[in-house]
């Protein structure tokens, strides 16, 4: 007797449509799972023969083969445990045949259903009347599915439920979901002007921010104060951010995320961990799990140069493309970059007090790549501020300086991107038309080989975020345009003689 449950396996951040074909027939006893699965998929044979016998069901003593279909997909996780324990049940006649019915979750050995990660994806994946779905996992998936959903705990509610012998059961109450933590506010930066202004710049624009400094200067204060000052996410972005963290097994305690996400990976994070990917899977990485966020890089010179290289093209795009031999996927990487570095290998940086031969310091600078660099924006210089700052009064909050950033935002919106950073073509030439000294500034700065055709558009767009900062003139003054080259002017990394 043959079964078909419907089911899904997690590519990236995406759900693939998976049939769970069940075929029980006269033979030796044996159970056979083809179709591309991997090591926990197949794995499930056991699982799933524990958790039936656990539910008071009968084990088939034939040959039961289960098919993955389509079989050229591979097949990753457990989550293909539960449909297969069904689609026995059915095809041995302990369960009546019933079509459209999708279902995933890892089973346990006593039956219980456990969660997954790519909930959200998963489910979305699955076209069925009735999917069936860990129930705690059932209140996220229902932002998806919305009355589709079944939230099943153990294998035995789903036996009584086909069986007519008892109602599915209800969707559990949304659990209490902990406080959110506040946000870091700015009130608590004592002094650093420059490093202030440039973190302003970079909310309301959008732009990729570059941190140099000795060691306690500040700089991670800094950069983990950004997320309270951007806006919070719509709901498309909220959706796709929840999305991101559901496939990478993120948890989701508050349900949709509502707030920009702020992912700080340590600096031994390796190529995969970073960009996405894995042996044999597609996971997505930090700068996915970042998405519509910010993505921070601390102690950037202690990166892998090839690392941080991969990182090229995903600022430049915005998505992750991760060829595997199973496939490509596409991630989205839509991130702000902060990165905080020394100067130099001991900290201090310059000639005076500086421990680091000429070499070092040469070799602690080539760790980042010219471009990598020239995809970023801002460039600042950050020193150890005034003991009269650290013992003064308290600085401007967040909440004030957040105001300003969305009205930057709200008038890139009219521009018709999300920030000042994506124009470009006809839409920056329209949106920030240079004034005749302006562009003389610019066309000497391209002479004299400080600026690539990239590093032209990113000044225009930096120099139009100051603008719109100013007063939100039509055009771009030369006092935009010198403060955007001098804000993208490299940071001494290496010190003076690198």
């Amino acid at each position: 007797m043959l079964a078909t449950i419907s089911s899904a396996t997690l590519a990236g951040v995406d759900g693939r449509p998976v049939s769970v074909e069940v075929h029980v027939a006269d033979g030796l006893p044996g159970f056979t799972i083809v179709g591309l699965p991997d090591a926990s998929c197949r794995e499930a044979r056991d699982r799933v023969r524990a958790a039936v016998i656990s539910s008071d069901c009968t084990w088939p003593l034939r040959r039961i083969t289960v098919n993955l279909a389509p079989g050229a997909i591979p097949k990753v996780g457990a989550g293909l445990d539960l449909p297969i324990a069904i689609g026995v049940l059915m095809a041995s006649g302990q369960l009546p045949a019933v079509s459209d019915l999708g279902a995933f979750g890892e089973l346990g050995l006593d039956g219980s259903v456990r969660a997954v990660p790519g909930a959200l994806p998963l489910a979305d994946a699955i076209p069925a009347e009735r999917v069936l779905v860990p129930a705690t996992d059932a209140q996220v998936v229902g932002l998806v599915v919305g009355s589709r959903v079944r939230a099943i705990r153990m294998l035995t509610d789903v036996v009584a439920s086909l069986a007519g012998q008892l109602p599915w059961p209800d969707l559990p109450p949304a659990p209490e979901s902990p406080p959110a933590p506040p946000m870091l506010d700015m009130a608590d930066v004592r002094g650093q002007p420059s490093a202030r202004l440039a973190l302003e710049y970079a909310a309301a624009g959008g732009h990729h921010l570059l941190l140099v400094g000795p060691p306690g200067a500040g700089k991670t204060m800094l950069a983990r104060r950004l997320p309270g000052l951007l806006p919070a996410l719509d709901p498309a972005q909220a959706m796709e951010v929840t999305r991101v963290h559901s496939a990478a097994g993120l948890s989701l305690p508050h349900g949709l995320i509502w707030q920009p996400p702020f992912r700080a990976p340590h600096h031994s994070a390796s190529m995969a961990a970073l960009v996405g990917g894995g042996s044999g899977s597609a996971r997505p990485g930090e700068v996915s799990a970042a998405s519509n966020g910010v993505l921070f890089l601390d102690e950037l010179g202690e990166f892998a140069p090839s690392v941080l290289d991969a990182l090229r093209q995903p600022l430049e795009e915005g998505v992750v493309r991760v060829a595997r031999a199973g496939g490509t996927t596409e991630q989205p990487a839509r991130v702000l970059l902060v990165a905080a570095m020394n100067p130099c290998p001991c900290g201090v940086g310059g000639d005076v007090g500086c421990r680091c031969p000429a070499s070092t310091r040469a070799r602690y600078a080539r760790r980042i790549s010219g471009p990598l660099l020239d995809r970023i924006d801002l460039m600042v210089h950050v020193d150890r501020p005034h003991p009269s700052d650290l013992l003064g009064g308290s600085a401007e909050p967040s909440s004030a300086i957040a105001e300003r950033v969305e009205m930057v935002r709200s008038l890139a919106r009219d521009r018709g991107v999300r920030c000042n950073a994506e124009l470009q073509g006809e839409s920056l030439a329209q949106a920030a038309p240079l004034e005749a000294e302006a562009r003389a500034l610019l066309e000497q700065a391209l002479l004299k080989g400080q600026l690539s055709g990239r590093g032209l558009r990113r000044i225009q767009c930096v120099a139009r975020t100051i603008r719109d900062l100013d007063d939100a003139g039509p055009s771009l003054r030369p006092c935009d345009v010198m403060r955007a080259i001098g804000l993208r002017s490299r940071a001494p990394i290496g010190g003076a003689d690198a």
